[in-house]
């Protein structure tokens, strides 16, 4: 007997999972209607889709005021500003940091002011502000700093700058303790005491957390008359910044977020900010860049010079005012990102090895000696997804101290357990996300962190992982797969964390020429009762399950593929093909 709720009747496909329908589903639709579903089913009120068909800051912007201590922050960095001081921004070393480093480096920049800047070294600093660089910064001049992306759990360090007489204003997103560290403002909408703010406001990274701080700026001195005989900053023009850390921070692409990064992305495809398109062009980008090429090309060399190379170099890269030290800079980012590739394939298969003894654990937490602390996220990303768990990568150093990383699954708040850790004692530092987090272990902590982690999330993960199943939107027969169907899916996008790329079901097809191309990835055509065929792959599932099922088709088999359906960029993006997370029989 056939289930209403389970999608094309499939109770178990060929990776184990049930299908279900994500909001009703089961009807071919129209383009429109399709949109409509897909918005739907995203969480929006259907008296609101008109706005998030097409989101526009205008529409989604708040008023800057609502989060405390912003008019502070914007009073005090407009007072330096008139009074000529000089400000210092500290950045994190990711992307997020770099962006938004960047982006109040330009607004100043256009405001009269030429910052100092300031990226901590990985390695050799650690993450977030540190007492010797913030008296570094004051004996340089320094009257004003402004850390982004970072200073929310700076107790230690603020508390020294504060002797010293350095005045500090905090623009962070990460989660925050009970009490806060010492500094004249402190923005942030996941503070403890952000209620309302923080659930409409929460996700938000930390480059949209500036440009926040840049319309209240802007909203400061335009009180004060400062553009009275000069003009006003366009700050509208840096969202190609705001949507570039917003989509490498991988946060979720939910109002403001979206209509961020829809924005930003018309402002990047006009080619504003040359060293994005520096590293358009060493990325190898033959058109405008997509929400999916700032997570998976573009992101990922800036946060290259972080992980192996200069902290800096993103940042430089990204204010850069020559064209030529742009392309230099973009080139020296592009190595750096096959450098990093190298080193994680390495560490990856290290700590896979050790995951293996640990299938039946809650989470996976791995250490080792030797590893590259500049990509042990990366790599407890991956082994989040292989298992299907949280999971805990940590770089151990010569004195046996860890630097970790963690990813978690949704459902499963791993950012507020590290907290939780670091305040039992079990940590030196620690803090970040529900879906990430860092941390510093001490020597000899590791058995009992990995205690504390499991028994505190067992039962969180549990109920995460029970009964998952894979969400579908809509049926679409094998001649619906085209670049038309792109072109209507995109209209519901951008795409991403929080707001996932429509999932949809084409079938009954009989699968011919599959095969592994690559570095494990299957690939085929699907064959439809219609007459029409389409390309498909799927991405490294050549030792999986679905996998070696997909590979073992007989030619009298016919399947139910479910996946996106994508342009295939590599014969002109005039046809489309399917990136298949699953299959079932038919």
């Amino acid at each position: 007997m056939a289930r209403e709720d389970l999608a094309c009747n499939v109770a178990a496909s060929l990776s184990g999972h049930p299908w279900r329908w994500r909001r009703g589903g089961g009807d071919q639709l129209t383009p429109d209607a399709l949109i409509d579903e897909l918005l739907l089913a995203r969480g929006v009120p259907r008296e609101d889709l008109p706005r998030h068909r097409a989101p526009t800051i205008r529409d989604f912007l708040p008023d800057p005021s609502v989060f405390r201590d912003m008019d502070k922050a914007a009073a005090r960095v407009a007072d330096a500003i008139q009074q000529s001081q000089t400000i210092a921004i500290f950045g994190d070393y990711d992307v997020d940091g770099a962006t938004s480093a960047a982006l109040l480096t330009l607004l100043l920049r256009r405001l009269g002011i030429e910052p100092m800047l300031y990226i901590p070294d990985r390695q050799a600093e650690g993450y977030g502000p540190n007492a010797p660089a913030l008296l570094a910064l004051k004996d340089l001049g320094a009257d004003l700093v402004v850390t982004v992306d970072c200073g929310a759990q700076a107790f230690d360090a603020f508390a020294a700058a504060q002797s010293a007489g350095v005045e500090i204003v905090v623009v962070d997103h990460h989660q925050c303790a009970s009490a806060l560290p010492l500094c004249h403002a402190l923005v942030n909408p996941n503070r403890l005491d952000e209620h309302e703010v923080g659930a409409a406001h929460g996700h938000l990274a930390a480059v949209g957390m500036s440009f926040l701080l840049g319309v209240a700026l802007l909203r400061e001195l335009r009180g004060r008359g400062f553009f009275a005989e000069r003009p006003e900053p366009k700050i509208i023009d840096l969202l190609d910044l705001v949507a570039l850390g917003t989509v490498a921070d991988v946060a979720k692409l939910h109002g403001l977020n979206r209509a961020f990064v829809t924005q930003g992305l018309k402002v990047m495809a006009a080619g504003q900010n040359i060293g994005l398109v520096a590293l358009a062009e060493a990325a190898r980008l033959t058109r405008p860049p997509a929400c999916r090429d700032l997570g998976f090309s573009l992101g990922p060399r800036i946060n290259a010079g972080g992980r192996v190379g200069k902290s800096d170099l993103g940042v430089r890269l990204l204010t850069a005012t020559d064209p030529e030290e742009a392309r230099s800079l973009a080139a020296e980012l592009d190595r750096l990102n096959e450098e990093r590739r190298a080193i994680e394939l390495i560490v990856l298969e290290q700590a896979e090895a050790q995951a293996e003894e640990q299938a039946d654990a809650p989470l996976i937490i791995v250490a080792a000696p030797g590893w590259h602390p500049g990509v042990i996220g990366i790599v407890s990303g991956r082994l989040k997804e292989r298992y299907d768990r949280p999971a805990i990568v940590i770089a151990l150093d010569e004195e046996g101290v860890g630097k970790g990383s963690g990813r978690s699954i949704s459902g499963v708040d791993l950012g507020a357990a590290i907290l939780a850790a670091k305040e039992e004692g079990l940590l030196i530092a620690g803090g970040g996300h529900a879906m990430a987090a860092g941390l510093t272990m001490p020597s000899g902590g590791f058995d009992a962190l990995r205690a504390y982690l499991s028994e505190r999330l067992s039962n969180n993960i549990e109920r995460a992982r029970a009964g998952r199943a894979l969400l579908i939107d809509s049926l679409c027969a094998p001649r619906g797969v085209s670049a038309g169907l792109c072109d209507a899916l995109d209209a519901g996008g951008p795409y991403g964390a929080g707001w996932p790329s429509p999932r949809l079901v084409s079938g009954p097809v009989r699968l011919i020429k599959v095969g592994v191309v690559g570095n494990g990835h299957v690939r085929g055509i699907a064959c439809g009762d219609d007459g029409a065929s389409f390309k498909w792959i799927a991405f490294r599932q050549a030792d999986t399950l679905l996998g070696q099922a997909l590979l073992a088709a007989g030619a009298d088999q016919r399947f139910w593929l479910a996946g996106s359906v994508k342009r295939d960029e590599w014969n002109g993006g005039d046809r489309a093909e399917m990136h298949v997370d699953d299959a079932a029989l038919a």
